[in-house]
């Protein structure tokens, strides 16, 4: 035991004050302590990191096979996720509109109409055909219809002068616009297909071993195809031209027209007729549109006689 135990005491924190290493007593004692060896071995050990950082970037590196180890465990949320998310789905729809666009295209240049160009055109969309193409396919429409969207002449000048490049078709509505571009992209003709127009360029279509009474289109208004052509026959070449505009479509195959059907609705001006035809070997019907007014005035005549009733039908 000390015999000044308060003497002890303030001998005791003299030394504690002299050697406290947070309270440097004066400028040499933080000169001291900062070129001190263990400082000096600290700041070289973190300068070595740096600078191994800087040169081979092994921090990124331990931290990107990090998470890339760790990818499959984490959610897929926040910001980067999102954006993730929305650059693949907008790379899908861009995926989706050029695959639309070459299908598009490709069932445009094999279309046999303009209808069937028409039908192919996406909303807000287009379609380019050659010259050739389109000239192809106003040869196929009868005389009057072809009229209707450019004169044979006024076609005939466009070919010959020779800078006519390409044809370029948009939806209006229901009907198409037709742009006849040169090599510039210049328009050197405008043409405009409407609705009912259009509606009434579709080709027959062939119902192969089916008859008029499996169509509940055209109801009771069957009637025998003399009777039917007999009457048609007396109110002229016009309205003939108008109720069968396509009569070639029924030369196309063999047998014998027996009944014909008059559809009870009109579309777009048109209305639909069916055509019955057998043979030996089978029976078939043939759809076209014919315009609605001339197709009316021939109904009106043969609704004054009684039409053929169907085969399931009692007398």
């Amino acid at each position: 035991m000390y015999a000044n135990p308060d003497a002890s005491y303030k001998a005791y924190m003299e030394g504690i004050k002299r050697y406290n290493w947070t309270e440097p007593g004066d400028l040499n004692e933080w000169v001291r302590r900062v070129f001190a060896i263990r400082p000096l071995l600290v700041c070289l050990f973190f300068l070595a990191l740096l600078i191994s950082e800087l040169r081979f970037d092994w921090m990124e590196q331990t931290m990107g096979n990090f998470l890339v180890s760790t990818n499959s465990r984490r959610p897929e949320s926040g910001t980067i996720w999102e954006t993730g998310r929305q650059t693949r789905e907008a790379r899908k729809t861009l995926d989706q509109i050029v695959s639309d666009r070459q299908t598009s295209q490709q069932e445009t240049r094999q279309a046999e109409s303009f209808k069937e160009i028409a039908a192919t055109i996406l909303p807000d969309q287009w379609v380019m055909i050659s010259p050739d193409q389109f000239r192809r396919l106003y040869l196929q429409l009868n005389p009057e219809t072809a009229a209707e969207i450019i004169s044979s002449f006024d076609l005939l000048e466009l070919i010959n002068r020779e800078n006519w490049d390409r044809t370029y078709f948009e939806k209006d509505g229901n009907g198409l616009n037709i742009y006849l571009l040169d090599t510039e992209n210049r328009v050197l003709r405008q043409l405009t297909i409407p609705p009912d127009l259009l509606y009434g360029m579709g080709e027959s279509q062939v119902k192969m071993d089916q008859s008029l009474d499996d169509m509940p289109q055209f109801g009771s208004r069957i009637y025998p195809a003399d009777l039917f052509f007999q009457t048609l026959d007396r109110l002229g070449d016009a309205v003939r031209k108008e109720t069968i505009p396509q009569p070639d479509q029924l030369l196309r195959f063999p047998g014998r027209i027996t009944r014909v059907g008059i559809s009870g609705q009109g579309f777009s001006g048109f209305t639909e007729l069916g055509f019955e035809i057998e043979s030996t070997t089978h029976r078939i019907v043939i759809l076209m549109n014919g315009h609605e007014r001339a197709v009316l005035r021939l109904r009106s005549k043969l609704e004054g006689r009684e039409p053929m009733r169907h085969r399931n039908e009692g007398p």
